[in-house]
């Protein structure tokens, strides 16, 4: 695995498999700094996620005294219900917390059941309750789509145009409905970030993102500069292929 500094955060490029190790060493590795009894785990969806879970689950690679210590979440969320295929948690859910037996108290989806800013007020209640008031995620898994959105944070996005103060909230995507995520405001307050992205198709966008001019309104992946000193780029030789290095 290759590995180089960016404006952006660390670029590591590598095989998926290895990729998957690195991903989740890098979420160990800063739960080790971590003196307080239970972290927060904030994970993604989308395709890469599923076969993340199912790794984890056939490899045995969550120890015991990992699993008692997480509070498990997601960073970003549709409006679908939890059993839907389309709920991020869900996924995450099906294909590796309960085959791993995670406690459900645990276990913090969003409220999607509720209308979409009702939902996102819950679940920020629900949260500050279980970890502190006005805090993120200690480790934050997102990803990177073909548009370079990230999080539910789609190019043109008002809570990158107009920025809230909140951690979380509600967002209408044209095209796509009501979306619940972290805001830009609420990634600066998590501990590691770490963006996973694979494919030829994501080619374009991640030169445009790291190599491209600033423009996080159109990019929004770009919002990651402001944590930079803690942030992850795992992407593979695809995804990396019209990269200048």
């Amino acid at each position: 695995m290759k590995s180089y500094e960016t404006e952006y955060g660390i670029l590591k490029i590598g095989p998926k498999d290895e990729l998957l190790q690195e991903a989740l060493e890098l979420a160990f590795e800063h739960f080790e700094t971590i003196e307080k009894e239970h972290v927060s785990w904030a994970l993604t969806g989308g395709s890469t996620p599923k076969d993340f879970y199912r790794w984890i689950v056939e490899e045995e690679r969550l120890p015991v005294e990992v699993m008692d210590r997480v509070l498990w979440t997601t960073s970003d969320e549709r409006m679908v219900p939890l059993d839907s295929e389309e709920n991020n948690f869900g996924n995450a859910d099906r294909l590796m917390l309960k085959p791993l037996e995670a406690i459900d108290d645990a276990k913090y989806p969003w409220p999607t059941e509720l209308e979409p800013h009702a939902a996102a007020q819950a679940y920020s209640k629900a949260w500050d309750k279980a970890v502190g008031e006005g805090k993120a995620y200690d480790v934050c898994f997102v990803g990177m789509g073909d548009d370079c959105h990230t999080l539910s944070l789609f190019p043109g996005s008002p809570l990158i145009s107009d920025p809230v103060e909140s951690t979380f909230a509600a967002v209408e995507v044209p095209g796509k409905g009501w979306r619940l995520t972290l805001t830009p405001a609420g990634l600066q307050k998590c501990g590691r970030v770490v963006l996973m992205t694979l494919g030829a198709g994501k080619a374009d966008a991640l030169k445009s993102v790291l190599q491209g001019d600033y423009d996080p309104l159109n990019k929004p992946s770009q919002s990651l500069k402001a944590v930079a000193d803690r942030a992850f780029w795992l992407v593979d030789e695809a995804a990396a292929a019209k990269l200048e290095l």
